[in-house]
């Protein structure tokens, strides 16, 4: 069926379709939507798909999330592309809502404190996985391992910002590319001009003070109602920052927003950042949900003037807001140079240097997870700009251990899906709470 062919209709029940289906990350998640919109239904060809797909990753935020708006925007426009976007979202947001509820009001129930204990086993072998995973795509010459290991350093023992790292590694892409791309594992071609879609200034410049303004919106009245040192007014700031250096998807992120979360807003301990990854792998829709259930926390706990609930609830609107409108108001404002951006070699400098970098991040991140779930007691330790993690290696907890086996061979030997593995591990978690004592 060709795309003027497919009414808005047929599209919004496609949409939702792939929002509640949507599992299994972002690799899930777009070879759902290549399945239903390219083979099922036609309704895009196979090259403008892949077209579309490296616009959005050279993006910030969720790629499956922004690939999916920029389809709907080529079928139906602007509101096309806003259904698409928010279908994507929105029944993942209402899971993973109902579950941060669960864990705020069933924590000391021996069953849900028995699944979240199993699941924290399964978060370490998922985010092992996925460095493993990542890492064989990208780093595909030395430099990009070289930015890989530095990328992990600067975090790991400088505990350099999350931004910084990504904007250094862009900065040595973009260079390298034009001179050496061969060092980037690029190929060498002519600059062209490009196509280029009549009125796109003006359309960008649209979308980008619309979006803008409704971005910050929810932000301003945060400041103006509650005052600018309300946790919301906090929420809206940081999530906002996250958003727009999200680059390298949930797992990059989590390292940058749980060294922010739990120790500078100490809106959540370590475990439970743990213990949210875990949720968030079992709902359909963008990992990166998982900052929801960070922004739900964060508003239960410091609720004034609100109830605890009330004030969770709204804490998890408003950084679902700030999360996602970021990212669609960028492919609106730049699907019109779409065939520009990406026809440029520099550009794809810069994203092959900033995925390397993604998996020192991720590297950080896997051992930041190690610590904190296989050990008791980790302390923060510092000697002039070094950063390390000190523990006590005989503090080792044999269970978690032997759980995290069990999760690794799930993973690995059998291959069994995130979706399964999270829901085995929670089984095995509840009966060795109860059955064991554990």
């Amino acid at each position: 069926m060709p795309a003027s062919a497919v009414t808005f209709g047929e599209a919004l029940r496609v949409w939702l379709k792939i929002g509640c289906m949507g599992f299994g990350g972002p690799a899930g998640q777009i070879a759902l939507m290549h399945r239903i919109l390219v083979d099922e239904n036609k309704w895009i060809d196979e090259q403008r798909f892949l077209h579309a797909l490296n616009f959005c990753v050279l993006l910030p935020g969720p790629e499956a999330q922004k690939l999916a708006t920029y389809i709907g925007w080529l079928l139906h426009g602007t509101r096309g592309g806003l259904a698409a976007g928010i279908l994507f979202v929105a029944p993942g947001a209402l899971v993973i809502l109902g579950l941060s509820l669960l864990y705020a009001l069933g924590r000391g129930v021996p069953a849900v404190d028995g699944a979240l204990f199993g699941i924290k086993a399964a978060v370490l072998v998922i985010v092992v996985e996925a460095l493993l995973r990542i890492g064989r795509r990208s780093l595909k010459t030395r430099l990009l391992i070289g930015v890989a290991g530095l990328a992990f350093i600067g975090i790991f023992f400088l505990d350099l910002p999350f931004p910084l790292i990504v904007a250094g590694a862009a900065a040595v892409g973009f260079v390298v590319a034009r001179a050496s791309p061969g060092l980037l594992g690029l190929k060498a071609v002519a600059a062209g001009p490009g196509m280029s879609a009549p009125g796109r200034w003006r359309q960008a410049t649209i979308a980008a003070a619309v979006g803008l303004a409704l971005w910050w919106a929810p932000v301003a009245a945060a400041v103006v109602l509650l005052g600018p040192g309300h946790v919301l007014v906090d929420i809206g700031v940081f999530f906002s920052k996250l958003a727009v250096v999200s680059f390298g998807g949930a797992y990059a992120l989590l390292a940058y927003m749980a060294q922010e979360a739990v120790e500078s807003y100490r809106w959540m301990t370590a475990p439970e950042m743990v213990d949210g990854l875990g949720l968030a792998e079992t709902t359909p829709g963008p990992l990166i949900l998982v900052t929801q259930f960070v922004g739900f926390l964060a508003g239960f706990r410091d609720a004034h003037p609100f109830s605890p609930v009330a004030a969770g609830i709204v804490a998890s609107a408003l950084t679902t807001w700030v999360t996602f409108v970021p990212p669609m108001m960028l492919i609106f404002a730049g699907a019109p140079f779409v065939e520009q951006l990406r026809s440029s070699q520099r550009l794809s400098g810069a994203l092959a240097a900033i995925t390397a970098a993604v998996v020192g991040v991720i590297l950080n991140l896997t051992v930041w997870f190690a610590l904190h779930v296989l050990f008791g007691k980790v302390e923060e330790a510092r000697a002039g700009p070094l950063r390390w993690y000190a523990f006590d290696p005989l503090a080792l907890d044999l269970t978690v251990f032997a759980l995290a086996l069990v999760a690794a061979l799930l993973a690995f030997a059998l291959r069994r899906g995130l979706v399964e593995l999270v829901l085995v591990m929670a089984a095995l978690g509840v009966a060795v709470r109860l059955l064991l004592g554990a």
